[in-house]
């Protein structure tokens, strides 16, 4: 496993861990304010997940499609533009 994964896996693995721990809040009752801010951890958990999944997108799939050009590139720049639109939305 290359390093990028391994800070992917890590962070996806807290992420995981977390959110399990919000189920057990809202199972036990805890007081909401607590857990909304455990969920607001696993969300900044999942950002910086996806932002390593956008970097190595970026430093893997997309250069390959800049060295060869034409088409494969302009496939790579429409599927960017629209997974930043949806990350913007939310």
């Amino acid at each position: 496993m290359n390093r990028d994964n391994e800070k992917l896996m890590i962070a996806m693995k807290k992420a995981k861990t977390s959110l399990d721990k919000v189920f057990k809040m809202v199972e036990g009752g805890r007081y909401c304010i607590d857990v909304i801010q455990q969920n607001l951890a696993v969300i900044g958990l999942l950002r910086s997940a996806n932002m390593e999944l956008l970097s190595g997108h970026i430093n893997t799939c997309v250069k390959n499609a800049a060295r060869k050009g034409g088409k494969e590139l302009d496939e790579k720049m429409v599927e960017l533009i629209k997974v930043l639109k949806i990350a913007q939305s939310k």
